[in-house]
């Protein structure tokens, strides 16, 4: 039976996210301690264990056929694959920090300078740009401790909360880039995993609309229930069920969650009673 071979990282926060993804997909994965290998019980897909900054070249090679990285990786190491869907997990900026002692202005300030990073490409790019020459120390490890020892006047390193970079007498001073977790795709993929692609990315977009959206149930008085209705944006339109207490109808509906603090108060001020939000665990559409 011909299966899907996914690569996710070996260990660190993107691979319990990329697990509990699957997970959440409904696929269950046989995988013991210390595995690089293993295959799912209940749908075609095999799990690669790869260290992250090796993904791009097997994609490109067709050793795997699809990967869950970020989109930072890709950026630096593999421009050329494509993006399937971006995964809204895993979240983080690429950026310029300088030692906090120091006056910035602009990019320009770093002409001539030298700049510790494991990014190169990426920073290399940015800096052409801006019309920057700057001096790039390629360290593959720990680069924000390069200005403290002398090796570089910045660096350029993944930024979440910065806390590394205060701990390290560091600032950011340019947003490069910003970077989430994707999942993509091998130039080399046949069309019968193509297919298997099809129905996984089917399952994880009823994941991420799930996840932008909550199940709402409230009570209405039926003389306000058309001002009520205009200001529920349902995924057709809301269902409106009488009560047993004549002049009230129970009404059902999503809301986004961009919007819903905005959409309740208002539900409130029209009279709406007895709010109920239920998270929602898929949302096929």
């Amino acid at each position: 039976m011909t299966k899907i071979r996914i690569a996710i990282q070996k260990s660190g926060r993107l691979n319990q996210d990329s697990l509990q993804m699957l997970k959440n997909c409904g696929i269950s994965i046989d995988n013991g301690k210390d595995q690089l290998k293993a295959a799912a019980r209940n749908f075609p897909l095999e799990v690669f264990y790869l260290r992250n900054g090796d993904i791009p070249q097997y994609l490109k090679d067709g050793v795997v056929d699809i990967a869950i990285i970020g989109e930072n990786v890709l950026i630096e190491k593999g421009e050329d694959i494509t993006i399937a869907t971006k995964l809204g997990f895993s979240k983080c900026k690429v950026s310029l920090a300088v030692p906090k002692s120091v006056t910035y202005n602009s990019v320009q300030d770093l002409e001539g300078k030298r700049i510790a990073t494991s990014y190169p490409h990426t920073v290399q790019q940015y800096l052409d740009k801006k019309g920057v020459k700057a001096d790039l120390h390629i360290i593959n490890g720990s680069v924000e401790i390069a200005p403290n020892i002398g090796l570089a006047d910045a660096i350029c390193d993944i930024v979440s909360s910065g806390s590394t970079l205060f701990k390290n007498n560091l600032k950011e001073v340019e947003v490069m880039l910003r970077s989430e977790a994707v999942l993509a795709v091998s130039p080399k993929i046949s069309k019968e995993r193509t297919e298997i692609l099809e129905k996984l990315q089917f399952r994880i977009q009823s994941v991420l609309e799930a996840r932008q959206s909550k199940y709402v149930l409230l009570n209405a008085p039926n003389d306000n229930l058309d001002e009520i209705l205009k200001l529920l944006p349902g995924m057709r339109s809301p269902t409106v069920l009488p009560l047993a207490e004549a002049g009230w109808s129970s009404v059902h509906t999503v809301i986004h969650k961009e919007t819903f603090w905005e959409v309740i108060d208002e539900l409130k001020q029209a009279g709406a009673e007895g709010i109920l939000v239920c998270p929602i665990e898929k949302m096929v559409l």
